[in-house]
């Protein structure tokens, strides 16, 4: 089968996996986002996946805490394993081979990041989830995705959202925003919009890798892209 994309990288919040909890795990979302993935894994995509840890630790700021910045944040990358760990045994337990890396040795859980072993796990079809973030404090899952994504060759990063694209405004605040179905990384920053953050962004406009915002929720939608349906909206140089 001829996919549009064949290399890509999805990035999740761990918010999403709350869904109407107050934290923690929502196992139907996580079954349904295991589901989607095995969906275009089976058709020949090779999928990587950066999830966040804002379900299990949302971070803290130093005024309101006795946790430094740096230790929050190492802390952040550890909910990130939490939920990288349940997507693992969520997709295994539909059939579909995973291997679960850490930016931070944790040999009895993950395996380390080696870049060329990661793309040899991705060319034998195996899911490989990207976990820890990039291992270092001060960076975003988002960057982690980034690099990632770069590091492996992706051909596009897929950003799964609760919202079915980019909007001018938040469309749950204000009923007139309109949804871009392009737009260029320039536009994107130019107008403020929360994409990913700056040095995510950065990172791909500077490497020309697009970016695609789209409703995760929605059943189908992964599949739809990776087949060239223009689902969501794009961020690209053009």
């Amino acid at each position: 089968m001829s996919l549009s994309y064949n290399r890509v990288l999805l990035k999740l919040s761990g918010e999403a996996l709350m869904g109407s909890k107050e934290f923690g795990i929502d196992h139907d979302i996580l079954l349904h986002y295991a589901s989607e993935i095995k969906t275009i894994q089976r058709m020949g995509a090779e999928v990587a996946v950066v999830i966040g840890g804002g379900n299990i630790y949302r971070g803290v700021s130093t005024n309101q805490t006795v946790i430094e910045r740096v230790q929050g944040d190492y802390m952040g990358m550890m909910a990130t394993v939490i939920n990288g760990m349940a997507l693992q045994a969520s997709l295994e337990s539909i059939g579909v081979y995973t291997r679960l890396i850490s930016a931070i040795e944790m040999k009895e859980i993950a395996e380390p990041y080696i870049r060329r072993r990661a793309i040899r796990h991705l060319e034998k079809g195996r899911v490989v989830i990207f976990s820890a973030g990039t291992g270092n404090p001060y960076f975003t899952t988002d960057s982690a995705a980034a690099l990632r994504a770069n590091e492996i060759n992706a051909e596009v990063i897929l950003k799964g959202t609760k919202v079915d694209g980019i909007y001018t405004a938040d469309p749950a605040i204000e009923s007139d925003a309109e949804k871009y179905d392009r737009l260029s990384f320039d536009e994107a920053l130019n107008n403020g919009l929360k994409v990913m953050d700056r040095t995510a962004f950065t990172l791909c406009q500077e490497n020309n890798l697009p970016i695609i915002v789209f409703n995760i929720y929605e059943s189908g939608n992964l599949q739809k892209i990776i087949q060239g349906e223009e689902i969501g909206s794009i961020v690209d140089n053009f």
